[in-house]
């Protein structure tokens, strides 16, 4: 809807839509919601704004937002700039010392910065932090099996498996008012950089939190069955089933591997929601029209 549509809307209306979104802000309220915020909504400069706002939003009605946040195209961007080539092994980038650097200046350096202070600007007061901070999350290296040979495993140098999530920092600063922005970096025993699926970081993240719910930006409108139609909501065992006949495949796998692991550890609700909506984050939460699927733990 246009800035125009919405400006035409009569207060009366305004009134309504207000009072029917009355339910889900008391059902929600004092809950935490942990958004991983990637795609389009990153890279299109309304959809930020969008974004941001919905996120101060939330935080005024009385939840508590964590953002966890990805940045794929950007490090593919400053690694063209230094003249490197990213690499990938079964989907994963392969991360030698100098990318992971670049990772970090890029994660934590930029796209961070950038969210919170979008985050600010919309007048919510936003904190960046990444693994490293208040021991958030610890990682290991990854050993990445090949699919068709277990016994094989690719080197794919500093990609991290978290090992544990410590959450205090987290919930010490969203009692205090602020809104956490996570860049998913772990460290590892001898201080070392990991670079961690921005997906898992999010997934783990919701769990160990006890989130209410879960909510991953794509840029697809959802889970589509083979007939390109939009499932509104899904359990666990439905997912196995539409991974073993071929209907998810592709990048949608670790994605919704990671949703199935909250959802079964306690997070009630993941979404997986179309970025690519103005304001699809505030549609999916504060109204009973589904704009992405739905997965319940059962």
């Amino acid at each position: 809807m246009t800035t125009e549509a919405l400006l035409s809307i009569a207060p009366r209306d305004k009134a309504e839509i207000l009072a029917q979104a009355l339910p889900y802000i008391r059902k929600f309220h004092g809950k935490t919601l942990v958004i991983k915020y990637g795609g389009n909504a990153m890279t299109d400069p309304e959809l930020q704004q969008d974004f941001a706002e919905d996120v101060v939003l939330l935080k005024l009605v009385g939840m508590n937002p964590v953002v966890v946040h990805g940045g794929g195209p950007q490090i593919e961007t400053a690694l063209k700039r230094l003249g490197k080539q990213g690499q990938f092994i079964q989907g994963m980038r392969v991360t030698d010392a100098e990318t992971m650097e670049v990772v970090e200046w890029v994660l934590a350096g930029e796209v961070q910065q950038d969210i919170v202070g979008l985050i600010n600007q919309a007048g919510g007061k936003a904190v960046g932090l990444t693994g490293r901070d208040g021991g958030l999350i610890r990682a290991k290296k990854l050993k990445l099996l090949d699919h068709k040979d277990p016994a094989l495993e690719h080197d794919v140098g500093q990609v991290g498996d978290i090992v544990a999530i410590d959450p205090s920092v987290v919930k010490a600063l969203q009692d205090d008012a602020f809104i956490p922005v996570v860049s998913p970096i772990g460290f590892g025993e001898n201080n070392e950089s990991y670079n961690i699926n921005a997906d898992v970081v999010a997934s783990k993240l919701a769990e160990v939190l006890r989130a209410e719910k879960l909510l991953l930006l794509t840029n697809i409108p959802g889970v589509l069955d083979k007939q390109g139609q939009l499932i509104t909501e899904l359990t666990p065992r439905e997912v196995d089933a539409l991974v073993q006949d071929g209907t998810i495949s592709g990048g949608m796998l670790p994605k919704l591997a990671g949703a199935i692991d909250a959802a079964r550890a306690g997070v009630k609700a993941v979404h997986i929601v179309d970025g690519r909506v103005p304001h699809a984050m505030l549609l999916e939460i504060l109204t009973d029209q589904a704009y992405g699927t739905m997965i319940k733990s059962h």
